[in-house]
């Protein structure tokens, strides 16, 4: 996940988002493509408020104060989250926290969300709440869990990695069925 970002580029083979290769020459244009969510929600927020964190990114982009102004609205709204700008990252909820970390990420555009286990560590409502959430993005999303309802519930195609290779890739549906192929590869069926 780390190489789709260009966090981490590749020592062997290629990495591309959209034709555009991942290396250092093009780091800028696929960071603003590939939007990154980590796990753990306080190793993406560090600002002393919620706006400060959205707004981060927009203002390192060089977008005036009303663009970033208007981004970090909007990405607020759609994570649920609008009236929380002032508010201190810290004193969120785990689903909060989750939440203004992808607003981070939606404040920049970018065409490809990349999650890293978004429902971890969510009680009932929080899930539900990231799912509907997920539901109205419009960005390629690629999601990293063991969360199989979550799968289920969200995304038409599914890809089973285990040892670093790719085992099972197909309809999601098909793919949740294959109850050997799943406790093989340590899933269970939702």
């Amino acid at each position: 996940m780390l190489h789709l970002n260009g966090i981490n580029f590749p020592t062997s083979g290629s990495v591309s988002i959209g034709g555009l290769a991942v290396n250092k020459a093009n780091i800028g244009r696929i960071r603003a493509e590939v939007g990154l969510v980590f796990q753990d929600p306080d190793d993406q927020l560090f600002s002393p408020t919620v706006y400060d964190d959205v707004a981060f990114g927009p203002v390192h982009m060089g977008l005036s104060k009303a663009e970033v102004d208007k981004r970090v609205t909007a990405a607020l709204e759609v994570v649920g989250l609008a009236g929380f700008e002032q508010r201190q990252p810290y004193h969120l909820s785990i689903g909060q926290r989750k939440r203004a970390a992808l607003a981070t990420v939606l404040s920049m555009s970018p065409s490809v969300l990349v999650l890293d286990e978004p429902s971890a560590g969510l009680d009932p409502r929080g899930r539900r709440e990231l799912i509907n959430l997920f539901r109205g993005l419009e960005q390629t999303m690629l999601v990293s869990t063991h969360d199989m309802k979550l799968v289920a519930e969200v995304f038409p195609r599914t890809v089973i990695v285990d040892g670093g290779r790719i085992v099972a890739d197909g309809p999601t549906g098909t793919i949740l069925e294959d109850k050997d192929l799943l406790e093989a590869h340590g899933l269970e069926q939702p």
